[in-house]
């Protein structure tokens, strides 16, 4: 299982490092859309709901072509952040990051929005009668009594990120050492002869990375739900 070339840990370690930015740049995101989506009513409201699920139904590859005409060097997006800011994207580790956050974010907002929604709102309306304002009940009533779905929500958004293959390479290729996640490394291998018995490794390692995923999601958020709801 673990008889991996360097080139091989190489894409272990940048998938990880792309899952993890692409989650924790996601997550005020994704709360701040499941909150939208959970606590508010207006006009459009389905739209907003089926635009941040989008990237669940959508082909990959697909997703990845809107992100590369968008915020590709000579997309509109793309091309003001780059004369504006130098930010670039496209055949970039942070593209790579960005696609796997956009392909994750509706893993991420599904169980945050659940979470809002079963929380008891008279709880928050104590805390205001208190004298606490709207940002302090977030941050000290609703936020911790939805921890398990955030938990949940981040897990997997991380898992999906660990396995995105579609949207990635379309975006910003299949580059060693700067894009190629494990996914993009298996792929590699799989168009060599012989490859397919090194590929073998490395499906080993993402199936316990995103096994390892799924169980701490679950594990934490049984936690979250103990701590703050006394069960």
């Amino acid at each position: 299982m673990f008889h991996l070339s360097p080139d091989d840990w190489t894409a272990v370690l940048l998938s990880l490092r792309i899952s993890i930015v692409a989650t924790v740049f996601a997550l005020p995101f994704g709360i701040a859309v499941a909150w939208v989506l959970a606590r508010t009513q207006f006009y459009g409201k389905a739209l907003l709901d089926g635009i941040a699920h989008l990237p669940l139904v959508l082909p990959p590859v697909v997703t990845g072509y809107l992100l590369l005409i968008s915020f590709g060097r000579k997309g509109l997006i793309g091309a003001f952040l780059e004369e504006y800011f130098g930010l670039v994207f496209s055949f970039r580790w942070t593209g790579a990051a960005f696609a796997c956050g956009v392909m994750g974010f509706p893993l991420m907002v599904r169980p945050i929005r659940l979470a809002l929604e079963a929380i008891d709102r008279r709880l928050e309306d104590a805390g205001a009668t208190l004298g606490a304002s709207r940002p302090l009940v977030f941050l000290t009533i609703t936020l911790p009594l939805a921890l398990p779905g955030v938990i949940a929500g981040l897990m997997l958004c991380f898992a999906r990120a660990l396995g995105e293959f579609g949207a990635t390479i379309t975006f910003v290729s299949n580059i060693p050492g700067e894009t190629q996640t494990i996914s993009a490394a298996i792929y590699t291998l799989l168009q060599v002869p012989g490859g397919d018995a090194k590929a073998a490794g490395l499906v080993l390692v993402a199936i316990v990375l995103a096994l390892t995923a799924v169980i701490a999601s679950e594990f934490f958020a049984r936690r979250a739900g103990m701590r703050f709801q006394g069960e």
